[in-house]
């Protein structure tokens, strides 16, 4: 197979339109820090985007290449299918979550970033602890969008994708550290359009290839890879809904959502465009659904591709390019890679961003330089996105694992972060003892129940959990189980610390983070006074 020329033409045009478009932003953004602060215009673009560029930003970030490519892969393999297709549903749940509870809240106080309310609860060093889950997500999802990318590349245009990965990140990189949210924004838009149409428009030629059946016919027949409905077996219905929740619930607690809730001009706006959102994103689900039916219903013999079959090859993570490779004309298969290009940098570019924005605002600015100013800590900002791009950009090549690290670190993310965020919005009773407490125990149960993906074992084997194929797999709904467990002790250890330092039970000088000295000293020194009135009388 020799280079394909036009792609790569296509390619190259994309990319410039990309950067141009972002470059404009920046300038845009410099033309507005007279009128606002350096920072709030880098983070939040100056709290003024309209309802078009928030909606196309909200749901380019989340209908990134791991969504596409991922969509795809689950429908096709045969112990899976449409049934155990999450992210659609998943993601609709958490916009809906995120505009009914989080908004309001979020915005009253007029917030930066997702760590303004923690460290406000918590204090800045419990606060700075509760970074950790969300930055190791950011670096894993950036990692693996862009090995998403590498794969496509190989297929489609038979070069070598780890020069796709290096351009890409450059690219990303460069106008996210140029513009900020401006240029992360508008360039969404540009990115969501290219998916929008570059997909639907390669979904009727995969339709309609000889090679394929009607995907109607094989969706409860077993043909070449089995019926691409799937079933949700009755022993497994815990693990569904544990894994839907997951999506649903955990996708709340991530900077990348509330970075363009605070961006909104007003709070009905951000509302609304949440709720859109979660919409467009569940829609922009069904051509890889349809993508995915199709190679499910091939066969693949009658191609150029052959025999075995792409499950058989263990190649099932790249059935979206190859379904574009192979069974679509080459304009088309080109049209294809621009989306799943488009899909990468709309995620790419706000995974940078969002780590990036609370290392220098959350960590930087309020831990280690309270003084800095802001064009210090949009240096810091700068800095950090090249740090973690380039750390990103190396772990694209470790292709085979990353996927399973983000996974895994957007579970601690559930696990440790949602509920820590639940508590300093809407439990004001919880403070700094419960917080360390939910943290370790949470984390301690996420540790232990293992992950078959990472052929991590489990230590702790909760009910129903079985073994199949020599490995043990967890069947009861742990991840929530964890959150919640990680919840109750928040909120139990932050009432029994208060009862005991308020009681007396333990000494003052015991309250290392200092969130009841005050309080204690103050009403010692009221007794004191009552005891001198009584005296005196």
């Amino acid at each position: 197979m020799a280079l394909n020329v036009p792609g790569l033409i296509a390619v190259i045009v994309f990319y410039t339109l990309t950067l141009a478009t972002g470059l404009w932003a920046a300038w845009k953004a410099k033309k507005n820090e007279q009128k606002n602060r350096q920072t709030e215009i880098a983070i939040v673009g100056g709290r003024n985007l309209n309802v078009f560029v928030g909606l196309f930003t909200t749901t380019a970030t989340w209908v990134g290449g791991a969504y596409i490519n991922g969509t795809a892969e689950i429908v096709y393999l045969p112990s899976r299918g449409l049934a155990w297709v999450h992210a659609p549903l998943g993601f609709a749940i958490t916009f809906i979550i995120g505009g009914l509870f989080f908004v309001k809240p979020m915005r009253s106080k007029k917030y930066v970033t997702m760590m303004d309310p923690l460290q406000e609860k918590f204090g800045q060093t419990m606060g700075s602890i509760l970074f950790i889950p969300p930055l190791l997500g950011d670096v894993f999802w950036f990692a693996s969008i862009l090995a998403s990318l590498n794969a496509t590349v190989r297929v489609i245009l038979d070069v070598n994708g780890y020069l796709s990965i290096i351009i890409s990140a450059c690219t990303v990189i460069l106008y996210t550290l140029l513009g900020g949210l401006y240029s992360v924004a508008y360039t969404d838009v540009i990115q969501l359009i290219f998916i929008v149409f570059s997909l639907w428009i390669c979904v009727p030629f995969a339709l309609l290839n000889s090679a394929s059946e009607n995907i109607a016919y094989t969706a409860v027949r077993d043909l070449y890879q089995g019926p691409w409905l799937g079933e949700i077996q009755p022993s497994h219905i815990a693990r569904w809904l544990d894994d839907l929740a997951y999506l649903g619930i955990g996708g709340v607690a991530w900077q990348i959502y509330f970075q363009r809730i605070l961006a909104a001009s007003s709070s009905r706006q951000a509302i609304l465009t949440s709720y859109a959102s979660g919409f467009l994103s569940a829609v922009m689900g069904v051509p890889s659904i349809l993508i995915g039916a199709v190679a499910a219903s091939t066969d693949w013999n009658q191609t150029s591709y052959g025999l075995p079959t792409p499950n058989e090859r263990g190649e099932s993570n790249m059935i979206l390019p190859l379904v574009l490779q192979y069974l679509c004309p080459t304009f088309v298969s080109v049209a294809g890679l621009g989306a799943i290009a488009a899909a990468v940098m709309s995620s790419a570019d706000s995974s940078l961003l969002s780590s990036s924005s609370m290392f220098a605002y959350n960590i930087y600015k309020k831990l280690l330089r309270k003084k800095a100013s802001d064009r210090e800590v949009i240096c810091v900002m700068r800095l950090t996105m090249v740090l973690l791009g380039t750390a990103g950009m190396g772990l694209a090549f470790l292709s085979s694992s990353i996927y399973d690290l983000w996974f895994l670190s957007g579970e601690l993310v559930y696990a440790l972060l949602f509920p820590q965020l639940c508590c300093a919005l809407f439990i004001s009773s919880t403070n700094t003892y419960g917080s360390a407490a939910g943290f370790i125990v949470g984390l301690v149960l996420r540790l232990l129940g293992g992950e078959q993906s990472l052929k991590i074992p489990p230590l702790l084997h909760y009910p129903g959990c079985t073994l199949i194929d020599g490995v043990y797999v967890q069947l009861f709904p742990f991840k929530t189980f964890t959150m919640l467990v990680s919840l109750t002790t928040i909120v139990i250890v932050s009432y029994l610390a208060q009862v005991m330092f308020m009681k007396k039970v333990l000494p003052v000088h015991w309250d290392i983070s200092k969130v009841f000295r005050k309080e204690i000293l103050h009403h010692s020194q009221h007794e004191l006074q009552e005891q001198e009135a009584l005296q005196q009388n």
